[in-house]
């Protein structure tokens, strides 16, 4: 799982640095797979469920699964990037949203809070205890700052397949029985945040996910290692501690 892991953070770092105001978007998810060619890998998306795109790639008010079109990106949008990869039979999964070239303070304060939230969340996936802890430090951080958490859509376990269990949901989903975490675990945390209301409709495409309200949405992913103490995030090449960074 590192190796592929690192890949992908990797690919997700060059695509971030690729986005520029003009660029389209079918562009960018070109660039994406020359460069996870270029790791003799390949994309985890392509063909996944008859997904058409190497990437996700998500503008303004769209949440996940945007397709890649002619559509030029704009000063001042945020696209959110999701890379997977296959490399050696096991799955790297990440996702972060990128300015465009900068924007506003309302656009960059969801950001902000959309990531923190990630590593709120990554500093609970630690051994006895449950998902649950997950969800409500992500649901808890969001909503207190004025957001509000995509609930259609969650995180997961990932290894040699693209979705597997457990189901990691960014908020509270009244279970009484949440998975527990157990060392060896490898799961995707990937809170999905919207500016505006939590609901979300689907496209006539069939695939791109937009907030329902035309709010901005933002989403940040990491794969992360489950271990005896301190998560490991694997889609971090320079791990920095997670006491730090949550």
């Amino acid at each position: 799982m590192r190796p592929a892991c690192i890949l992908a953070q990797t690919v997700l770092d060059e695509i971030s640095a690729f986005i520029q105001p003009g660029v389209t978007t079918r562009q960018v998810d070109n660039f994406a797979a020359e460069r996870i060619r270029h790791y003799d890998a390949r994309s985890a998306f392509l063909g996944y469920r008859k997904f058409p795109c190497h990437t996700c790639l998500s503008v303004n008010e769209a949440v996940v699964h945007g397709l890649a079109s002619d559509r030029q990106l704009q000063f001042g949008d945020i696209v959110s990037v999701d890379v997977g990869v296959i490399y050696k039979g096991f799955i790297g999964d990440t996702a972060r949203t990128v300015a465009v070239g900068g924007c506003g303070v309302a656009a960059q304060q969801l950001l902000d809070v959309t990531e923190q939230s990630l590593y709120l969340g990554i500093a609970q996936a630690r051994p006895g205890n449950r998902v649950l802890d997950i969800s409500l430090a992500i649901q808890g951080f969001v909503e207190q700052n004025g957001y509000s958490v995509v609930r259609e859509f969650v995180g997961h376990g990932v290894g040699r397949t693209m979705h597997e269990e457990p189901q990691v949901p960014n908020f509270d989903e009244g279970k009484k029985n949440s998975p527990k975490l157990r060392p060896g675990m490898t799961i995707a945390i990937e809170p999905m945040v919207n500016a505006g209301r939590p609901e979300v409709k689907i496209l006539k495409d069939g695939w791109t996910v937009v907030t329902q309200d035309g709010s901005l949405s933002a989403h940040f992913e990491h794969t992360v290692l489950v271990t005896d103490g301190e998560p490991e995030i694997l889609t971090w090449a320079k791990m920095p501690s997670v006491s730090k960074v949550a």
